[in-house]
């Protein structure tokens, strides 16, 4: 009996064993809960292609600093769909050389999902890739030769373009001129595809509303003299004139048109008129007109209150961001929608897809609502007014179009 108990008894142990070396080796299964699973989504990758140290630096800086932020504020309030987002951002010096090399590496080796990019010149050179790639790609870029849906239907304008921007400048000279004479206007722009965008379109449009185009002035974007443009301005009389260009070179016409006496009354498209105009220019921007598509940073607007929510925790102030910051800000919230609305996946076709079923989005005052569709990815066509007063924009109009 006594044999039996310890044969037993030698069994038991064996077995105890045996189930503390499998217990020991065994792995703990992974907890699958939500917290974890959260935790182990990747991110989702977009690109960014700005020019911080070429011409248009002057308003690059800001709209890329703007853009950064707002990325940084999505990941601080839990991302997108439970996803960080990451941006992969390269300076290319508004180089279209190297806007093709930034491309490349974005999506080839960095394998991004969307795109915010800046210049005319080298977004319209890279459209028939982003096409062919299928990134949605959200522009600096305004320009009208982006909206062909057929050639370009990837690409997305979150504002008025170039085109529709001098077409409501030029309706507001119409419907605000008091002589019997047609008004005379004339158009400043740089030698460049940006410059350029606008011009073809807004001189047909003066021709059907019954104003004069009587020059084309050229003004590089570094310029720092526009003594013999002004003077063509003078002798052509010009009543107005309309600036596409940046804030140097605004500037630089504002300063050189006061010290030779002119009266035509000047008016700047988005990227000609913002806070750094007046800085540089100083009393020669009294009276200076902006096409505004975006908010200023001193704008009581919902939208506004989050910015300095955001900037106060990073220890920064509002007051020191200029327009620009809040359109770069403004161009990541919506493309962001975008890849929010694409759901789980993220693909290019999705994000594309979550884009066009934006409509009337409300950007918190940022902007005018915002509508892309299937046909048309023309997100805006109204922008507001202001004229520079006392060292500051003031609105003269509420959001409007040119139809």
């Amino acid at each position: 009996m006594r044999g039996r108990h310890l044969i037993c008894l030698f069994f038991v142990l064996c077995l105890a064993v045996a189930l503390v070396a499998t217990g020991c080796g065994k792995k703990e299964a992974p907890s699958t809960g939500p917290a974890t699973a959260e935790k182990t989504k990747e991110p989702v990758k977009i690109g960014g292609i700005f020019d911080l140290t070429g011409p248009t630096a002057d308003v690059g800086q800001p709209y890329a600093d703007g853009a950064k932020a707002y990325i940084d504020y999505l990941n601080s309030k839990g991302g997108v769909n439970g996803r960080q987002v990451e941006l992969i951002d390269i300076d290319y010096a508004y180089d279209k050389t190297k806007a093709l090399e930034a491309y490349n590496k974005l999506v080839k080796q960095d394998q991004v999902a969307a795109i915010l990019g800046w210049g005319t010149g080298d977004t319209e050179a890279l459209k028939q890739m982003i096409a062919a790639d299928k990134i949605p790609y959200i522009s600096g870029s305004y320009s009208e030769g982006l909206l062909d849906i057929n050639l370009c239907p990837y690409n997305f304008l979150v504002a008025a373009s170039y085109s529709d921007q001098a077409r409501i400048a030029l309706k507001w000279i119409k419907d605000n001129w008091k002589e019997s004479r047609k008004p005379r206007v004339a158009l400043i722009y740089n030698d460049t595809p940006f410059g350029k965008s606008p011009v073809a379109d807004a001189k047909k449009y003066a021709a059907q509303i019954g104003i004069d185009i009587v020059a084309d002035e050229v003004v590089d974007l570094k310029a720092l003299d526009a003594t013999s443009q002004m003077l063509d301005l003078k002798q052509k009389k010009a009543d107005f004139a309309i600036i596409q260009g940046t804030s140097n070179l605004a500037a630089t016409v504002l300063k050189d048109a006061k010290k030779n006496g002119l009266s035509t009354r000047f008016i700047g498209l988005n990227w000609a008129a913002d806070e750094k105009v007046i800085k540089l220019a100083g009393p020669a921007a009294e009276g200076y007109i902006g096409v505004i598509p975006f908010a200023f940073p001193y704008e009581k607007v919902p939208g506004m209150a989050v910015i300095q929510e955001y900037l106060t925790a990073k220890g920064q102030k509002l007051e020191e961001k200029n327009q620009k910051f809040i359109q770069g800000w403004t161009s990541a919230m919506i493309m962001t929608e975008g890849i929010k609305r694409a759901g789980d996946k993220v693909t290019g076709e999705a994000i594309k897809a979550g884009l066009e079923n934006l409509a009337n989005f409300d950007t918190g005052g940022l902007s005018a609502p915002v509508t892309f569709t299937a046909q048309s990815h023309r997100g805006s066509e109204k922008v507001r007014l202001a004229e520079v007063k006392n060292g500051r924009f003031e609105y003269l109009t509420d959001w409007i179009g040119y139809k």
